[in-house]
């Protein structure tokens, strides 16, 4: 039955409901009703909501979870997390956010789960595709501009998954052990960001443990710091099967349990008869329900109606914004559409574009390059690979047995002799290649960064005999290269969405100029990730030992060699940057006054318009608390540049940026020390720098002949 829209409700009106309700129903209305309802009272006055499955597209189950996760409507598959964080665009996330909302309410949906903004500490996490960044920053503000966006269409988004879900493995018992710098600096600020920035209406409690505490049951997480804090006023979802003590999680602030039996509601009955729950806890979760279910049906929209292929062209344009150039050697990119180009590997035809288990979208519309192209005379293909093993869905209960590694996905050699054949004769040859779902998914962690032997295997064979070799990788994290010295060109396209085959084809024809940068650092080897010894733990405990030291934090601290550093990506074009300068008079004397204003010219110097992303990073000279040599604090991206045109950009730093968590004072605080304003194009590449001195209260302009303007 469609949902119908309800009338503006006061929290008064909503207590005087709640008030009527008895016991009973109360505990029965803070469990959902089977997997994507909450209850209702209709002669209560007591409506239902409808939720679903994202973030990166509509999952609305026709029938019940148990039956198939992919037992879904057709709706639009927008890349995924990890390919859109590599736009570095709030102003695209925010439209196809906005579009996945107007999908939800065409189709009678009135919360999407998502986005999810939890770090990715280690490559190996399985669901990092569901994830933005290593960066708090970075995920804070493009998870709050996904959160505006689909919430102005008056869906509800649900950000997930709070917090320090680090891991697939183990997660429904696992505990994150970690000091509260390290949650401070790292693992709560995407949340906070967005919280205070788009105020979501719903957060989602996490499966994991932090500290021996079930999230579920974690009061200091719940309702201090996520309520009394940060000021958020809406529902507390459990992670569907999260909650292990029903009285336990509304005492802490989880206000809906989803996915378990309401025979567990006499727990909660039981808890307030004998007074270790006061019922008057239960009526605020109630209220908290309430108010959401409320305010999601005021904004229901009975006449919308979704156009998909509209839709369709709002994720390609996302997507072409986040195709990450990582290797242009001799400028074999873009191709000339003149040159006999082949293109080898399955994933050329039946590209690997979304991520499995909970996000899995069901489209009609996906395309490949294989099928963009087959009208250019040109381009041929040969398969190179074949598919290899399929994994179980996550609810098969052979999923939960099933492993396989990259050499479980053995070469074929009549295959590779095949594609080496028409190799020889081609002028240029695009592999594509990267992660096939079985090797990364939710519910499984990676068990290295290799990529499968069958196609690393065409790669390296390929090369030794064609010497213009480009190779496009889909993946949700990243992957070792072996090859890499031997190709001259790769593609860094992550997972994206329905148009992948469109925007792929675009890109290495020239058509759009890629202007993606890596929302993460590429590692040589997993070893060399910081949370190496420490990931995954030992019975049950782990110890995130490595504390704020992750990603690029670490690598550029311990000036420690990697593939590709966190925010890196080439172009078709050249930019210069100048007029470079900085605006610190609201930092003297009064934290208030506002901060400090950064701006600098960015000017394309080449032949091709392009779009470049400006990173502003906060660095550390000298300090007397051991900190990350520089961190992320501002960015932006230019609109389209025409060979020779300029755009000012401008950014600015609030004194947050310059401060770091004091466990003692229980606050962020300025230690005295010298510290630099970086412009750069990627955590390694700084192109100006300015100093700023910090005297433990504010900063302060430093006079300096070698700064640039500062006023």
């Amino acid at each position: 039955m469609a949902a119908k829209k309800a009338k503006h409700m006061t929290v008064k009106e909503i207590k005087e409901i709640v008030s009527k309700l008895t016991l009973k129903e109360k505990a029965y209305l803070t469990t959902g009703v089977g997997s994507w309802e909450t209850a209702a009272f209709p002669k209560k006055g007591v409506p239902k909501e409808w939720m679903c499955d994202g973030p990166h597209g509509l999952r609305k189950q026709v029938n019940d979870v148990h039956a198939s996760i992919n037992d879904s409507i057709e709706a639009v598959s927008f890349p995924a997390e990890c390919a859109i964080a590599a736009s570095w665009d709030r102003e695209l996330i925010y439209e196809a956010a906005k579009t996945l909302g107007n999908e939800a309410q065409a189709n009678d949906v009135q919360m999407v789960l998502g986005p999810g903004v939890n770090m990715k500490r280690s490559p190996l996490c399985g669901r990092n595709f569901e994830y933005l960044s290593e960066d708090p920053y970075l995920a804070g503000e493009l998870g709050a501009a996904y959160v505006n966006g689909l919430q102005s269409t008056g869906v509800s988004a649900c950000v997930k998954h709070f917090f320090a879900n680090s891991q697939e493995t183990d997660r429904f018992t696992s505990s994150s052990e970690m000091d509260e710098t390290t949650e401070r600096q790292i693992y709560l600020p995407a949340f906070e960001t967005v919280v205070k920035k788009a105020h979501p209406q719903s957060i989602m409690a996490a499966y994991n443990k932090v500290n021996g505490t079930y999230m579920t049951e974690n009061k200091k997480y719940l309702t201090d710091i996520l309520r009394k804090e940060w000021g958020f006023d809406g529902m507390v979802v459990s992670d569907w099967g999260a909650t292990h003590n029903r009285p336990g999680a509304i005492e802490a602030g989880c206000d809906l349990t989803m996915w378990q039996q309401h025979e567990t509601d006499k727990d909660i009955i039981k808890a307030v008869k004998s007074g270790k729950l006061s019922e008057e806890k239960l009526d605020e979760a109630c209220v908290n329900i309430l108010k959401h279910v409320f305010k999601t049906l005021e904004k229901h929209k009975s006449n919308v109606k979704a156009d998909l292929e509209k839709d369709h062209e709002v994720a390609r344009k996302l997507f072409e914004s986040s195709i990450v150039l990582l290797k242009n050697d001799g400028n074999i990119l873009p191709i000339s559409k003149k040159k006999n180009v082949l293109l080898l590997g399955d994933f050329a035809k039946n590209p690997r574009y979304q991520g499995g288990g909970s996000s899995h979208v069901t489209t009609s519309r996906a395309t490949s390059v294989v099928e963009t192209t087959k009208d250019m005379t040109n381009v041929s293909y040969k398969k190179g690979y074949g598919p290899g093993p399929k994994a179980p869905t996550l609810t098969d209960p052979e999923f939960w047995k099933f492993r396989i590694s990259a050499s479980d996905y053995k070469p074929d050699k009549k295959l590779i002799d095949e594609a080496v054949k028409a190799a020889k004769k081609a002028d240029v040859c695009v592999i594509f290649a990267g992660l096939p779902e079985a090797l990364e998914s939710e519910g499984a962690d990676r068990v290295d960064m290799r990529m499968p032997d069958s196609h690393n295997a065409l790669i390296e064979a390929v090369a030794k005999v064609n010497k213009n070799v480009v190779v496009v990788l889909q993946n949700g994290a990243p992957v070792e290269m072996p090859w890499i010295e031997d190709v001259k060109g790769i593609l860094e396209t992550y997972l994206g969405g329905e148009a992948s085959g469109e925007a792929v084809r675009d890109v290495l024809f020239g058509d759009v100029n890629p202007s993606g940068r890596l929302p993460e650092t590429f590692p040589f080897i997993v070893e060399d990730n910081p949370s190496y010894l420490f990931y995954l733990g030992c019975d049950d405990v782990v110890k995130y030992s490595e504390g704020e030291f992750i990603g690029y934090r670490y690598y550029t601290t311990k000036m420690m060699p990697v593939l590709f550093p966190f925010g890196f990506g080439l172009s078709y074009t050249k930019f210069d940057y100048s007029d470079f300068k900085i605006d610190a008079k609201g930092f003297i004397g009064d934290e208030k006054a506002g901060g400090i204003t950064v701006s600098v010219k960015v000017t394309n110097t080449g032949r091709k318009a392009g779009r470049e992303v400006v990173q502003l990073y906060v660095g550390v000279n000298k300090c007397a608390l051991k900190r990350p040599v520089r961190e992320l604090k501002g960015f932006a991206k230019t609109k389209l540049l025409k060979p020779g045109e300029s755009e000012i950009v401008t950014i600015e730093l609030d004194s947050r940026a310059f401060a770091h968590w004091n466990e003692e004072a229980k606050a962020y605080v300025h230690y005295t020390g010298e510290y630099e304003i970086q412009i750069a194009k990627d955590a390694e590449n700084i192109v100006f720098a300015a100093p700023v001195d910090i005297d433990g209260a504010y900063p302060r302009k430093r006079a300096n002949n070698n700064n640039p303007e500062i006023n």
